[in-house]
Order: C-alpha cells, then structure tokens, then sequence
C-alpha cells in the first residue's frame, strides 16, 4: 500500500481500506461471510486511476465510525474530509479497520427482547407415572430467519436467544422438587461464539452459552459452544445438564440440546425434565400442571413451562435491520 504522509491517495489504497484489505470495512459493514458481517449497504470502490474523492473518503471515514461506536472499539479521533478542502492523510485508518474487525462480534447494545411465539410453552394436565414412575416432558423451540445470511446478520451484530424455565404449581408430592429444579437452571443465554473468541454484547461477556442460575449438580454446560460452533445439520448438542441434589431425587434433571437446520436458518433448541428418581415411602413422582403462560409474555403461568427469547441487535448503529424478524416455535409433549 503506497498509503502515507506526503503521497497520493490512490484508488489501491482506498479500495484496501474498503474491501481488499486483509482487514476491511465491508468485510463487517457489509455482507461479509461466516462470522463477518452485519449486512449494512457496502461502501463503494473507486476505479483505478480515478482520483477518491472527498465524498468518497467521507463516506469511509463515517461508516468506521459508526462502526466503531457499534463495537465499542476506541478509534482515532478524524473529521470527515469536505469538498472543496485539501484531503490530508488521515492517520491509523488500517489500525482502526483492524480492531473493528477484531472485536466484530461486540455490540454496545441490545434490542428489544421478543415476547411472542406460535405454539405451546407450557404443560397444562398433570404429569404422572405413579409411585417410582419414570417420565420426561419435552419442548422443542425453534427460532427461524428468513434465510441463513438473516440468521449469519443476527449473530454478527450481537443477537442472543435465551431460555427461561418455571414451575410454581404446589399441590401433589413431587411439585416442590421441580420447582426447585428448575429454578436453578436460571436464565440460558446463547451468543455467537465467533472465531476469535468471547463476544461482549450490552457490557456482558459471553463465552458461547452461559447459566444465569446456581444449584443442583451440574454435568454439563458447553459454556463456549455458541452459534458458530455448532454445525448445519449436525446432531444436537448437549448444552447443559443439571441434576438434583437433593436424596432421593438426585437421578432427576433437566437437559438443553442445541443444533441448527441444514439450510443454517433455524436454531432448534430442545428441553427435557426428567424424572427417574425413586421417592420416598407412599410418595409418587407425578406432578401437577398449572395455569398457562399467555403470548406476549409479560408473567408465567402455575404450570410447567420453558420460555424461549431472542435479543435481537440494536438498530442505533446499523439501521438496517438487516437479519429481519425472526419467528419462535413452541411445542411441548
């Protein structure tokens, strides 16, 4: 790159800083690839041998702003060149594309967490196998975007899906355990997991997937499985698995899988409380269901119920919304 103090500002070197760089502008802004990109409209290069002009350094020196502010990566202070005026060097612009594209997957905020979804998230009729009976209830939530680079945008800009478990119905003998058990599940958070590591969104790091709660015997947590570790059309994962510690109901737990669609436009994240405990003497394993959880979601219901959420990313930056709206599934058996 000929790009210094006292040369000209050729069509090479702007269109190295725009897009052909080892570290670009477009290579977050725009469409980007894999784990690169928010889906923003690209900045245009220049055609060699044309002269870059004001508006076209303008156009750089703004949008590495704004990305900037987005990641909250700490750049060079630098005023947009104006036409009419003599463009000088503008110093560190590739160190700041540079740390912009490192922290890529940082977002200063979030947006508005989702409260709907089409289905069922709660178990309304008893649960019963008799004394020292097995049984499992079952949800399967999916979140789905329009199409895989919706759901590549999502996760770029700091998107997250979340899980939220309740149970407060108390009226047969094993109520009280599961709502214990659930309640140390706390709440789930999924995060992208890119290539360089953690992410930070809204001033909190995460390392892929990450418990809110304490308690119970915890066998598994994938605390840095996030999106993109996690393969198209592979078979799920096991995110966590907690257990209770509690005698005699320590065989009873809670599962998460997670595992995304073959077409890369659909996380499928999958719930399972089961109880395979033995109870005391003229105990039995049932338990009760509850009142529902009505869409939009504002309290849960009595009965037992797993809420999945996605925080989509914020519009204050990139005000293309580009990965859309996405929809939420809900089953339970």
């Amino acid at each position: 790159m000929t790009y210094s103090s006292g040369g000209l500002i050729q069509a090479t070197d702007y269109n190295g800083f725009v897009s052909t760089g080892a570290a670009n502008i477009n290579g977050f802004w725009g469409t980007g690839s894999g784990d690169r990109g928010w889906g923003q409209s690209a900045i245009s290069t220049v055609t060699t041998a044309n002269t870059v002009t004001a508006t076209q350094w303008a156009s750089l020196v703004n949008t590495l702003a704004t990305s900037g502010s987005q990641t909250n990566t700490a750049l060079t202070s630098r005023t947009a060149p104006v036409a009419g005026n003599i463009i000088g060097i503008l110093a560190n612009v590739n160190t700041d594309i540079t740390s912009v594209n490192t922290n890529r997957g940082n977002a200063v905020a979030s947006g508005t967490t989702s409260s709907t979804w089409t289905g069922n998230i709660a178990k309304l009729t008893a649960t019963s196998n008799g004394t020292n009976g097995a049984w499992t209830i079952t949800w399967r939530q999916d979140i789905t975007w329009a199409n895989s680079d919706a759901a590549r945008y999502y996760w770029n800009a700091g998107g997250l899906a979340t899980l939220d478990m309740s149970f407060t119905a108390n009226v047969v003998d094993n109520d009280p355990e599961w709502t214990r058990l659930s309640g140390y599940m706390g709440k789930l958070t999924m995060a992208s997991r890119v290539a360089n590591g953690n992410v930070t969104v809204a001033a909190t790091n995460y390392t892929g997937f990450t418990r809110g709660g304490t308690g119970g015997t915890q066998t598994t947590l994938a605390s840095t499985t996030g999106w993109y570790t996690l393969v198209a059309n592979a078979a799920a994962t096991t995110m966590i698995q907690i257990n209770d510690a509690t005698s005699p109901y320590t065989g009873d737990n809670i599962t998460v899988t997670a595992n995304i669609a073959a077409n890369a436009a659909s996380l499928t994240l999958t719930t399972t409380w089961n109880s395979s405990s033995r109870v005391a003497a003229g105990e039995t394993t049932n338990i009760s269901g509850g009142t529902n959880t009505a869409s939009p979601f504002t309290t849960f219901g009595t009965a037992p119920a797993v809420l999945c959420r996605y925080i989509p990313p914020s519009s204050t930056y990139l005000t293309t919304a580009s990965w859309g709206t996405p929809t939420v599934t809900s089953t339970v058996t």
